[in-house]
């Protein structure tokens, strides 16, 4: 594993100092109204923390739109893969308890892991799991995870990753996973002999006191609680609702958690600020560990030409980097409908947390340039109207989706030699049949991954029944070396979310349609 010299990395990042910028509530509310306003966002709610304490707070909209209830400070939001530093945190705390060290073999708690490559599955260690550099591509079997629901258990997961090829090698680079936090909280589960679920509750959310939810619980008991949103006809529309029981989620210890801003805000204090009780909480050995880079990551021409960037690094569910000089710890969310941040900077004792409750995605990154900048650089900040501007700039063509207008269903007719029942090694059955006067495809474990399959030009793509299912896909039917027959997925769009992994399925033929 290639760990880098916190001293060297904070020689590179921290220049820090200089004399303390005055914020005001006009600066932030400037940037959360025309956030919401550029955006249309259906909820909204910001916190900042400085030197220790929170200076403001606010939230906007509804937990769903035209419901007439108001997010507030204690809201629940989907915090997607923010939960990962608090997956990080709970193996922390076995380490501190003696129960697990962090170069333990993965196999030592779970006897029956396995990756592709045998040599790898013996020398991955616990560590390995929580720092995107195992070698898996990027979210390669992301597809067992989401779309919800689905009944793909975590055991499903630990028996899939031994048919997922690495797209690199072992510990030579970065790439995000998911699947490894999965494993990573069952591996907590065997050491601290509780479940993962139980293991957050007791190690996370109780002793620091937040308001956070995991695991199975009721709606109706909290009765707050922010809905996911898409888009349709230009409106705000609540797609994949919770109903009164919210079911215990595979994801979870990859991005299955819930938490209201007043509830970020004590989690990031927690790291900025911490009180005697919270040093009693993590070590300060294991506060570091969480914070040491482990893998570094590529800075992205953006990154280098907004933020003056040189030090891109993965830790414990965490991000580091160098900001105009300054050291910033952070980590995003996303889920579909649902999207967070929380950027901290922790020689400043400073930080924010910012969570939406609709399609997002370049709101969060306006808003968090604009926080970060009251920060980093407070006489060289911008609008989230000149942030939004470039990036609503065109992709190129290489990187837009194709046009695929002129689709029309497939005649049964012309796939007679491609219908039939298909298996990959990790994602199980698909049924390539004719229903009626279409060819239908169906996932056997993934219920929203069933659609029509339609024709454009000489390639087939499946349009999903769902719409919130936002990436279609291709079909390729080839033969193999061997003259069995495969069938081989990818996606459309090529700036599809990466969690659409179609590329890491490979199927073969099994039989007949019923």
């Amino acid at each position: 594993m290639k760990v880098f010299s916190t001293a060297v990395l904070l020689a590179l990042l921290c220049a820090c100092g200089g004399d303390s910028f005055v914020r005001s509530d006009a600066g932030f509310n400037k940037a959360f109204d025309d956030a919401v306003a550029r955006y249309d966002l259906p909820g909204l709610a910001v916190g900042v923390i400085e030197n220790g304490e929170v200076i403001y707070a606010r939230t906007a909209g509804e937990i769903a739109a035209g419901s007439g209830d108001e997010i507030d400070e204690d809201t629940l939001f989907k915090i997607a893969s923010n939960s990962k530093a608090m997956t990080a945190s709970v193996l922390a705390r076995l380490v501190d308890a003696g129960k697990l060290r962090w170069n333990d073999p993965v196999e030592k708690h779970l006897p029956q892991f396995r990756m592709f490559d045998p040599w790898v599955s013996e020398n991955i260690e616990v560590q390995d799991l929580l720092v995107h550099n195992s070698g898996l591509p990027e979210g390669a079997g992301d597809l067992m995870l989401w779309p919800e629901p689905n009944s793909f258990t975590r055991e499903d997961i630990i028996a899939g990753l031994a048919h997922l090829k690495p797209g690199y090698g072992f510990r030579s680079g970065y790439a995000y996973d998911n699947l490894l936090y999965v494993v990573a909280g069952e591996v907590a589960a065997a050491a601290g002999g509780a479940s993962y679920e139980e293991l957050v509750r007791r190690e996370v959310f109780e002793p620091l006191g937040l308001d956070c939810r995991v695991g199975e619980w009721r709606s109706s008991e909290v009765g707050n609680v922010a809905q996911p949103h898409m888009r349709v006809d230009g409106r705000n529309v609540v797609v994949r609702a919770d109903e009164d029981l919210v079911p215990a989620i595979t994801s979870a210890a990859a991005g299955g958690i819930r938490c209201s801003l007043d509830a970020m805000l004590t989690w990031a204090r927690n790291w900025l600020a911490p009180d005697a009780a919270q040093l009693e909480w993590l070590s300060e050995e294991q506060r570091q560990a969480m914070w040491t880079p482990r893998t570094l990551m590529p800075v992205g021409e953006r990154r280098r030409e907004w933020n003056n960037t040189h030090i891109h690094a993965y830790a414990f569910g965490f991000r580091l980097a160098d900001v105009d000089g300054t050291w910033t710890v952070s980590h995003t969310g996303t889920l579909m409908g649902m999207y967070s941040v929380m950027t901290l900077l922790p020689d400043q004792r400073s930080g924010f947390v910012v969570l939406i409750n609709g399609p997002g995605s370049k709101a969060r990154t306006a808003l968090n340039e604009v926080l970060l900048k009251q920060f980093t650089a407070p006489g060289q900040a911008r609008t989230v109207e000149w942030y939004a501007k470039i990036l609503d700039e065109p992709v190129t063509a290489e990187q837009s989706a194709p046009d695929t207008s002129s689709r029309l269903p497939v005649m049964p007719e012309r796939m007679r030699l491609q219908t039939g029942i298909w298996r990959d090694p990790w994602f199980g059955e698909v049924a390539v049949c004719v229903r009626g006067d279409k060819v239908r495809f169906s996932a056997a474990k993934s219920p929203r991954l069933e659609g029509t399959i339609m024709q454009v030009d000489e390639r087939y793509l499946v349009d999903w029944d769902d719409d919130s299912v936002d990436a279609e896909a291709w079909l390729d039917f080839v033969s193999a070396s061997d003259g069995q027959a495969q069938l081989r997925m990818e996606k459309v769009d090529p700036q599809a979310d990466f969690s659409f992994d179609y590329e890491d399925l490979s199927f073969t033929r099994e039989g007949d349609c019923e």
